[in-house]
């Protein structure tokens, strides 16, 4: 078939195993990890982890990227939409406060597929980069509870450079106009924990405040309160940056106050994290399942 699923609209052909577009997946997911995570936001992790389904691939090409391993190789297991319904059934029995699917645009039909085979009886959270198209998410309108979208950039020449991304700003903003709409301003259960709502993610890079500060401005500009902000320092250099001039080092004490400074300047309710989350500690080991 040939796909226009991202906002690349490449045509590219897919088959289910086999796809030579930007992504270069089939249609089938590839999955690298299923397993409760500890390192999301307090109202996702909570106490029990969230039931997190890493997917391998993804449509944007970041230099920095953490999750390297599996975005940029394609390393993990295919799994058929019933097979990943079943990923979802073994979570929940362990307890965990929601199914959270990380990076998954382009498996989108199968993902779709996969909750229509089982709803989860706890929240859905749809964890992206926030590069997503109007035809993904008019395809999870009802089947997602709560939306967690990276905003990288305030500057599309810096988005072309750092994850060759198109036109990202308007891109991201309009996507993430959807997300609000379809679930709404944050809602809580009563343990504290996210039932709808969004939550928007950025991470500061070293040597670029100055578009982390821009950033903020613009999801208070946009979204204001309708959505939380949870502003990430845990940057460590993975992938192709560990040799960059810039990116090759983690964000200094200063840099992280002078961002954060302004984020508290803004009203931005959120989140924040200790400046001792710049570890790779943090990133899971891929071992699936």
């Amino acid at each position: 078939m040939i796909c226009n699923l991202c906002p690349r609209k490449c045509g590219a052909q897919r088959t289910d195993h086999v796809g030579k577009g930007f992504c270069r997946t089939g249609n089938l997911p590839v999955v690298a990890r299923i397993a409760p995570h500890f390192g999301e936001e307090p109202c996702i992790s909570g106490k029990n982890g969230s039931g997190t389904v890493f997917f391998s691939g993804c449509t944007m090409r970041c230099v920095y990227c953490q999750n390297h391993e599996i975005s940029h190789t394609g390393k993990g297991v295919t799994l058929t939409p019933e097979e990943l319904a079943d990923g979802y059934k073994r979570l929940e029995e362990s307890g965990v406060h929601n199914i959270n699917l990380v990076t998954a645009d382009h498996f989108a039909g199968a993902v779709v597929k996969s909750l229509e085979i089982y709803r989860p009886n706890i929240p859905v959270v749809y964890n992206c980069s926030g590069y997503v198209s109007p035809k993904i998410l008019s395809m999870l309108d009802g089947l997602v509870d709560v939306y967690l979208p990276d905003f990288k950039y305030a500057d599309d020449a810096l988005a072309k450079r750092l994850s060759l991304t198109p036109n990202y700003v308007d891109t991201a903003t309009a996507a993430i106009q959807e997300m609000i709409f379809q679930v709404g301003t944050p809602h809580y259960d009563g343990d504290g924990m996210m039932t709808r709502g969004v939550i928007v993610r950025h991470l500061i890079l070293p040597a670029h405040t100055r578009n982390s500060i821009a950033v903020l401005r613009h999801i208070k500009r946009c979204f204001s309160d309708q959505v939380l902000v949870s502003l990430m320092c845990q940057y460590v250099p993975c992938g192709k940056a560990k040799n960059d001039p810039k990116l090759g080092r983690t964000i200094t004490k200063r840099e992280y106050e002078k961002v954060k400074r302004e984020l508290y300047s803004l009203e931005l309710d959120g989140f924040t994290q200790d400046l001792s989350s710049a570890t790779e500690e943090y990133i899971p080991e891929w071992t699936m399942i």
